[in-house]
């Protein structure tokens, strides 16, 4: 695991892991990251927050996927439409029977090239295909699957005929992704969260119902 140095910098390490923590575990801004630390009595702008953000969160997402190790032995993959910039595009995602992500790639097209490349990245990536994948009806798969030998390791399946709890949530997190909702560990426990003393002035109040 790489050891992540911290020198040079005015705020101790446990100060930095808490506001990165802050920011990509819950769905707050830099800004509301600013008043949590403000409330601690910790002085710290939201531009150094958005700084740390930048620079620490690639490197303690590293650190986190190298300490679960290797993904489940069954992958679940789907796709969605999106829209960036107003181009249609078709998002692919894949989590582990945990409910792990594995991988959220961004292509223009659904046929067997852009699922060839998804899955060569994902068993690049993992080390070894796993013992089932899990699809829904797209023809692409199976093709993609086929000129990589591990048809045998296919498993259709329509959506009605999915486990709860194991297809690929369209809803999870996108611009973040999830391996980077970091969970800091060894941090002092008077920086720890606690959501109903420190979010409840995030709280909107509730508007008057009408008469």
């Amino acid at each position: 695991m790489r050891q992540i140095s911290c020198k040079r910098h005015r705020f101790p390490p446990d100060v930095i892991r808490y506001a990165v923590w802050l920011y990509y575990r819950f769905t707050m801004s830099i800004r509301d990251v600013e008043d949590l630390l403000a409330e601690r009595g910790i002085d710290v702008t939201h531009e150094t927050v958005r700084c740390w953000a930048n620079k620490f969160g690639p490197a303690f997402a590293a650190n986190i996927r190298k300490a679960h190790g290797r993904a489940d032995n069954v992958w679940n993959l789907d796709e969605m439409v999106v829209r960036i910039g107003g181009e249609r595009m078709f998002m692919w995602r894949t989590v582990d029977k945990e409910g792990e992500v594995l991988d959220v790639f961004v292509q223009t097209r659904r046929d067997k090239r852009a699922a060839l490349k998804l899955l060569r990245k994902l068993v690049k990536n993992q080390g070894a295909p796993p013992e089932q994948i899990i699809t829904d009806g797209l023809p692409s798969y199976g093709a993609a699957l086929k000129a990589l030998g591990c048809r045998n390791k296919h498993r259709p399946r329509r959506l009605r005929d999915k486990k709860p709890g194991r297809e690929v949530s369209p809803s999870g997190p996108t611009t973040r992704t999830q391996d980077a909702a970091l969970q800091v560990s060894g941090a002092d426990p008077a920086f720890r969260l606690n959501p109903l003393r420190d979010l409840k002035h995030l709280r909107r109040p509730a508007s008057p119902r009408p008469p």
